[in-house]
Parts: C-alpha cells; sequence; structure tokens
C-alpha cells in the first residue's frame, strides 16, 4: 500500500510540474551571444549531422548542428508518400515482415558505427519497437539498405545498441513472450513466471559491406529490458543491458513491477557467448522472421523468410550473465569513454549509482555474489559500487559523457540536466529544460571519443514554447553549450514526431563521400532503360508495362491508349539525369498509391489499376527546371474488354 502511495505521490508531482511549474528564466534562453552561437551563415555548413528518432512515425530525421534545421526526413519502417517508399514495387519488400507487409512502426533510438569506439559513421541503425525489427541506414545515400527481424521478443525498445567494432548490433525484449512452437506459445498470461522468457539478440554486421545476420540469442528472464550499452575498451567484451520488473509481474505494472527496492543491470560476457558457439554449443530453434535487403545496382529490394536462429541459454551455459543490483526501475545503462564505469539511473531513485567494471571482474573473481536469479549470479551491490552521486535531481533517466571527464544526465520530473563528475561523483551544474526531458545527446557521447562541445536535450511538453497548434504540440530539442563550465541553453527547435534517442557525429566524418547519382552504366535494374530511344509500352495479358524516361523536361511515352479497366499497369521510370539533385516524380491521377520519386540514374515502379473509364494526367511531382509544369502525359482508359489498339508515343521518329 505504501509503494502505490508513493507512485501516486511521485505522479502528482510530475503532472505539476508538467502543467504549471516553469523554470524560472524560460524568456531568457537566447540572451547575451547565444544567438550568434547557433548562427549558420548563407552558404555555410553545419558542423555536426544528428541523426534523431521519429519515435512514432517511424521514420529518423536528419538535423543540422548547431543551427537545428532539418535537412531530410529519411523514411525507415513506416511508408513514406513523399518520395513512394512502401509503395513502389521497389521498396515494397523493405516492410515485409513474417506478419506480411507492415507499413508501420515505432522507432525509439538510433546508434552511428563505430569503429575502436569512436564514430565512422558508415552506417545508422534504427528499431522497430511495435514490430520488432532492426534497420540498417546506408550514410552515403542516406537511404534505408537493410531491415531484419527479430523473432522471440514481444517488443524491441531495447535496441539497438553496438559494440565498439560495430561487431555486433544487440536488442533486448521490452516485453518477454512465450517462445517456441504453437503448443509452447499457446499459454495462460498468468504462466508469466514460468512460460516466458526475454531475449537477447546479436545481430552481426559485416565489416566491409555492414550486411546483417542473427548470430546468436541468449535465454534470459522474463524481465523487461529498456537501454543498454556495450562495454569498451577495458570492458570491450560485456553488454550492460538495464532491467526492470524483476518481479515478473503482468498486469498493472506501474505498482506490481516497482515493489522492489532494486532491479538490476544485467552484465553480459558475449566474448563468452563466443566461446561457447565456437564449442558447439548451443542449439537450433525455430524462428520465422524476415530479412530485407537493398541492391544499389539493381535498385530493387528483397525479402527472404528465415526459419530457425542459434540460442544459448546461460541457465545452462555458466559465465555468460551476471546480476548487478540498482536502484528500482532503471531506464538508462550507460559506461563512459573509458570503459570503466557503469551508470545506473533508476527512474524512481534520488540518487546515481556508478559501478566500477575492475570492481565487478574482482567481485566475479571472488565469486562474491547475494544470491542468484535462475541459477545466474547476482553481483553484491557494495562490492561493485564506485559510489553514488547524491541528490542529483528527481528522475534520472538516461547519461552522456563529454571526454572531459564529466557527465551529464537527464531528469525527467524536475525537468533539468544535470553535470557532476564522473571521479568524484560531485555535482558540478544543473540547468532547467523545457520540459520534462527524455533522452540527452552529446555528439560522440556514448563513444570512447565524446565531441564535448554540444548538449542536446530532447523533450516530451513545449506548452508556451511554440505558436500553438491545436491539440498537439510539438515535440522539442534543446540545444545547449558545454564547453564551459556552466551550460548555457543556445536554442529551441521542434522535432518530427517524437525524439527518443538520437546521435550526432562531425559532418566532416561523410560530407565529402555523398552519393551525388547513380551512374545509368551501373544500372542493372530488369526494367531500366539507357535513353529515350528504348521507351515503351508492352502488354502481357491484363498487364500492361510501361517503361518510361523522364529527363528535363519530358516523360516518354507520354500519352497512352489501349489500357482497360481492371488492367495492372507498371510505370517503370528511369531518371536518365546524371546530375546531383535533379531528382523526378511521377504521379497519375486517381492512384490509390503514392508517388515515386526517382533520384537520377535510378529505375522505380508504380503499380496502378485503373478502376473507370478515361483520360487520366500524369506529370512530374518534383520541380525540376523552367518547364516542370509541362513535364506532363495522358492515359486513356477504355472499358474492360475493349479492342482499342495498344498505342503511345514517345517523340521519336519510328
Amino acid at each position: 500500500m505504501k509503494t502505490k502511495l508513493w507512485l501516486l505521490a511521485g505522479a502528482a508531482v510530475a503532472m505539476a510540474l508538467a502543467n504549471g511549474c516553469k523554470p524560472k528564466g524560460a524568456q531568457s534562453a537566447l540572451s547575451g551571444d547565444a544567438a550568434s552561437k547557433v548562427y549558420v551563415a548563407p552558404g555555410q555548413h553545419d558542423e555536426f549531422y544528428n541523426i534523431i528518432s521519429g519515435g512514432f512515425n517511424g521514420q529518423m530525421s536528419v538535423v543540422g548542428l548547431p543551427s537545428g534545421r532539418v535537412f531530410k526526413i529519411l523514411p525507415v519502417f513506416s511508408v513514406h508518400p513523399e518520395n513512394g517508399w512502401g509503395f513502389s514495387e521497389e521498396t515494397k519488400p523493405m516492410l515485409n515482415t513474417s506478419h506480411g507487409f507492415v507499413p508501420w512502426d515505432d522507432l525509439h533510438h538510433i546508434a552511428i558505427s563505430t569503429t575502436n569506439a569512436e564514430h565512422d559513421a558508415r552506417w545508422a541503425f534504427g528499431n522497430a519497437n511495435n514490430t520488432p525489427r532492426i534497420a540498417r541506414v546506408d550514410l552515403t545515400t542516406f537511404k534505408t539498405v537493410e531491415i531484419i527481424e527479430i523473432p522471440n521478443s514481444g517488443g524491441n525498445h531495447s535496441s539497438p545498441f553496438i559494440t565498439e567494432n560495430t561487431e555486433y548490433v544487440v536488442a533486448g525484449t521490452r516485453f518477454s513472450v512465450p517462445t517456441g512452437d504453437d503448443n509452447q506459445r499457446d499459454v495462460p498470461i498468468e504462466t508469466y513466471k514460468e512460460n516466458f522468457r526475454g531475449t537477447i539478440s546479436f545481430i552481426s554486421v559485416d565489416k566491409e559491406h555492414g550486411d546483417m545476420d542473427i548470430a546468436f540469442q541468449l535465454e534470459a528472464p522474463p524481465f523487461n529490458f529498456d537501454l543498454a550499452r556495450a562495454g569498451k575498451k577495458k570492458s570491450h567484451g560485456w553488454f550492460f543491458f538495464s532491467t526492470y520488473n524483476t518481479e515478473m509481474a503482468h498486469t498493472l505494472l506501474e505498482v506490481n513491477a516497482s515493489q522492489k527496492d532494486k532491479d538490476f543491470i544485467m552484465a553480459v560476457n558475449w566474448k563468452k557467448a563466443e566461446e561457447y558457439i565456437k564449442q558447439g554449443k548451443g542449439k537450433k530453434v525455430k524462428a520465422k522472421y524476415a530479412h530485407n535487403k537493398w541492391n544499389e545496382e539493381t535498385h530493387m529490394a528483397t525479402s527472404v523468410i528465415k526459419d530457425e536462429v542459434l540460442s544459448l541459454d546461460p541457465r545452462e551455459l555458466k559465465d555468460i550473465i551476471y546480476f548487478i543490483p540498482c536502484p528500482k526501475s532503471p531506464h538508462g545503462t550507460d559506461t563512459d569513454p573509458s570503459g570503466e564505469y557503469i551508470v545506473g539511473s533508476g527512474k524512481l531513485a534520488a540518487i546515481i549509482p556508478v559501478f566500477s567494471f575492475t570492481k565487478m571482474l574482482k567481485a566475479i573473481e571472488n565469486q562474491d555474489f547475494e544470491g542468484s536469479v535462475d541459477g545466474m549470479p547476482v553481483l553484491r551491490y557494495e562490492s561493485v559500487l564506485h559510489g553514488e552521486v547524491e541528490k542529483p535531481g528527481l528522475g534520472p533517466l538516461h547519461t552522456e559523457f563529454d571526454g572531459k571527464g564529466n557527465a551529464y544526465t537527464s531528469f525527467f520530473v524536475s525537468s533539468e540536466v544535470v553535470k557532476w563528475n564522473i571521479e568524484t561523483l560531485q555535482v558540478l551544474d544543473r540547468v532547467p529544460t523545457y520540459y520534462s526531458v527524455g533522452h540527452l545527446m552529446i555528439p560522440g557521447g556514448p563513444t570512447g571519443k565524446p565531441h564535448g562541445k554540444y548538449l542536446v536535450a530532447y523533450n516530451k511538453i513545449t506548452k508556451d514554447r511554440y505558436l500553438p497548434t491545436g491539440p498537439e504540440l510539438a515535440h522539442s530539442a534543446q540545444l545547449y553549450d558545454i564547453s564551459g563550465d556552466k551550460m548555457q541553453l543556445l536554442l529551441d527547435f521542434p522535432t518530427i514526431g517524437e525524439p527518443h534517442y538520437a546521435e550526432a557525429f562531425p559532418a566532416t566524418l561523410i560530407k565529402d563521400k555523398q552519393v551525388k547519382f547513380y551512374p545509368l552504366e551501373k544500372n542493372n535494374h530488369p526494367r531500366a532503360l539507357k535513353g529515350i530511344n528504348d521507351a515503351r509500352v508492352v502488354r502481357e495479358g491484363n498487364k500492361v508495362h510501361v517503361y518510361m524516361t523522364t529527363i528535363r523536361s519530358n516523360f516518354r511515352p507520354d500519352n497512352i491508349e489501349g489500357i482497360r479497366v481492371g488492367d495492372e499497369v507498371y510505370f517503370h521510370v528511369t531518371n536518365l539525369e546524371q546530375d546531383w539533385d535533379v531528382p523526378h516524380g511521377f504521379a497519375v491521377k486517381g492512384a490509390n498509391t503514392a508517388e515515386l520519386l526517382i533520384m537520377p540514374g535510378e529505375t522505380s515502379t508504380l503499380k496502378w489499376i485503373p478502376d473507370r473509364v478515361g483520360v487520366f494526367p500524369f506529370y512530374c511531382t518534383d520541380f525540376c527546371s523552367a518547364l516542370h509544369q509541362e513535364m506532363q502525359g495522358y492515359i486513356r482508359v477504355s472499358p474492360a474488354g475493349s479492342n482499342v489498339p495498344l498505342k503511345y508515343s514517345t517523340g521519336v521518329a519510328e
């Protein structure tokens, strides 16, 4: 009963802060030289790329820092009518799953690839929380090029987290579920403790090409897994997951999963797991999941359904998993740039515990345990503890590092960011956020080489920060200067969807490596055209293939007759441009799909089934030249069964 009253009181405090209590100084955010620090003059470029999760919109956004300008909405897990992602025939397979085509998901977290624990910015990874998947984005094209589904998982919030050389992208289960065959999965929910399992998935990443595969899964107790970080440098080979609901409750979790004083940080020795795999340990288990890849040469995606994974059970294979007690309901688990310190953030705690990797190894060596979970040891809290940050704030969530010996933690309830020293654990500074900060981000903050110049707070509530837009207000990011002893608020900027985590890296890593167009001679799409002379229309039964070219400022063919109601019409459109930033769009009246946005040298296909007789215009949707408006054509649709001959014009002499 006391726990329930305490939780209700905490909720009341949070609501009061959210709805009425504003930190002082809200109108002075851009005082002094703040505006000059975020100003990027015309023709100049931002210093950092910031890749931000879109949360419930399922996409990523690409933002410049320090300006806060949005450069691109990058489609990942949700269909995107702006460019036909998930609508074109080529991209539909990217959103395939074992459940079929899924047009939306919930993207919470970003990870940028690293080498030697430093950003190399070859790829960005994102998680699908709802239908568990991991996506890989190529940062030379800013295109999603691979999506792999995660079986044996009921939710994929705890991902994607990467090892220091991007050997693995790792994902933990948010919602533990029954696994196995149909009989094993059809169990009463009240048998949660006995029949549900958590899983931790280690997804390998090819060093050269980035191709992903599920290397192995670890079985784990039916906890809920939240955030995680890989060890780095001295702790390379380990992974650290925050866990909650160690009570293993299955109803009213806000009360029933908050009974104990402590939950756990789960420490995983993945190098030990690799040893067991080399010894032939583990077992292949049935698991249905989709693996989708984009091919830049054919400009097409393929989807393959796989049916098994390698599973390791740490209850049988010892020395893989250890538990570190942590204040209840932790959100973040973060490792400092040296890899020595592991920071836990219990959402309901009034302290921040900091654990020592060196002490953890010593405790394991000495078998300094205070119990076990499913036969896996629980380390003694005091034996692993480096120390506690006292009275840092209310509602600690997530910690990042500046590379200068300092840590920065977000506090949801007290709406602030707190700076503290990792060694001494002394609080050094605190600044308010506006309001209710969730994640925060320092460029390079999760790596071994942070760039301690800026910090961005990602806030959930924006009352009074922007012009009102009806019942729903924008979520917000706030940029702080952390280059000095004191943090300074520089800028507010609204975000796309609901941001959770983000990562930023120096623009110099990739800005000169961008793909500017696709060479036509390398376009191996089976329906690609190399020039306007190849434009044509071909009927194959009730299927009609329109081989179309687009170039400033015409389509070929541009007038088509002989199409019938009910035909499946495929427009295979090749953009013949060989110049940077000259995409062409394509849309046809009445099509129950989206436009296509075809990059220079690319081929893309729109499927259209006309449902009525008439003449239907099509046109270029993306401004391309002074004669953009003249870039159009017509399609005549006749009744089903009519004998109107197939006819088209290309402007080329017969």
